[in-house]
């Protein structure tokens, strides 16, 4: 079976303190005192501290901007060529960051037979991968594929796909990155939907090594896999193109319809490995907020020591889209390790509504 053996994360170099995010965000509104106290409020209970970005300007004077216009307003605001352009300069370099920590001591970047990258932040062609295998100067006739525009649980559809091509290719060596710069499309209206992805979000990238069982070093074996999407809130979640970036809508309720629907969904992915709840040992969970993670420990019963791992990525980084369920991992990845044959029961929610979730066993 296909197992994970490696793992790594890269950030970008600018950190940025959330209260110091905030005063960015009063001014880009340009909102009245009582929203602002709202707005406050918001990023008070976010659970983040700090979150990175490719862009400097979310915490520096105006003066030393680089990316918005030096304007009170932010006008002309930057177009999606724009924000394209930097992602095609700095999302390669951060992919290959985290690949070469990822294979560095495991294997040669000769050794890797498929790339797969993942993405719901830039768009373009010649895409990620193609511009990755040329960065890393990786062999030309790999065989590689793209993920694109998935949303949160896009790393469990990359390690679906992983899994499967181990299935058919044994001796395959899989290199999956995640790559999101979530920052490069804050949008400047202020509605509670709108409000809420520039409160959350950040940018990373994360690597993992997938093969078979040719490699023998311990590691995360990929056991099983299920998904299902709840049709009736199509729309709480959505990520469109739009003249000035990618829009998200992230309504408030979602929280609340993961709370009603996951705990069955759980049941039914466990059903399928042929487990029960009291066999799994760890919980790898998208932090998509603190509102979710609340939910799923509600309908779980989980405790927060048992999501630690979740909230303190939340807390460090924010909310990175599909890379954020791999630094979840990345956290939990020395303690696992000591664990043989303990279950790991892991979950991330995007755009569909869609729950995809994935049973992982160390190996």
């Amino acid at each position: 079976m296909a197992k994970i053996i490696s793992i790594a994360t890269a950030v970008p170099s600018h950190k940025h303190e959330q209260q110091q995010i905030l005063q960015f965000m009063e001014q880009a509104y340009g909102i009245n005192e009582e929203e602002k106290r709202v707005l406050r409020y918001l990023y008070r209970h976010s659970g983040i501290d700090t979150r990175y970005s490719v862009i400097p300007d979310y915490t520096l004077p105006m003066d030393n901007w680089t990316f918005y216009p030096k304007t009170d307003n932010l006008e002309p605001f930057p177009g999606i060529e724009q924000r394209m352009q930097l992602f095609r300069q700095a999302a390669p370099v951060l992919s290959k960051e985290a690949a070469n920590k990822c294979l560095e001591g495991y294997l040669p970047k000769e050794a890797v037979t498929h790339l797969i990258t993942v993405t719901c932040t830039g768009l373009s062609a010649p895409g990620l991968e193609m511009q990755l295998m040329d960065l890393m100067d990786l062999n030309p006739a790999i065989d590689r594929s793209a993920v694109n525009f998935m949303g949160c649980y896009a790393a469990v559809h990359g390690l679906k796909q992983a899994a499967a091509i181990v299935a058919a290719h044994p001796d395959a060596n899989v290199l999956l990155v995640c790559t999101e710069l979530c920052t490069l499309h804050f949008q400047k209206d202020y509605t509670p939907d709108a409000v809420m992805a520039p409160l959350l979000f950040g940018d990373g990238a994360a690597a993992v090594l997938i093969t078979g069982d040719h490699h023998n070093l311990p590691g995360l074996q990929l056991h099983s896999f299920y998904a299902e999407v709840l049709r009736s809130a199509r729309q709480a979640m959505s990520w469109e193109l739009g003249t000035h970036g990618f829009n998200m809508t992230l309504s408030g309720y979602v929280p609340e319809l993961i709370r009603e629907d996951f705990g069955p969904l759980h049941l039914r992915a466990l059903q399928q490995a042929g487990l029960s709840k009291a066999e799994i040992l760890f919980w790898c969970i998208h932090p998509g907020g603190t509102r979710i993670l609340e939910a799923l420990g509600h309908c779980l019963s989980l405790s927060r020591e048992d999501m630690a791992a979740s909230y303190q990525v939340l807390k460090q980084y924010g909310n990175m889209s599909s890379a954020t369920l791999l630094f979840v991992l990345r956290e939990m990845w020395d303690t696992l390790l000591s664990y043989k044959g303990a279950p790991v029961f892991g979950a991330a929610f995007g755009p569909g509504l869609t729950m995809e979730s994935m049973i992982m066993k160390v190996v």
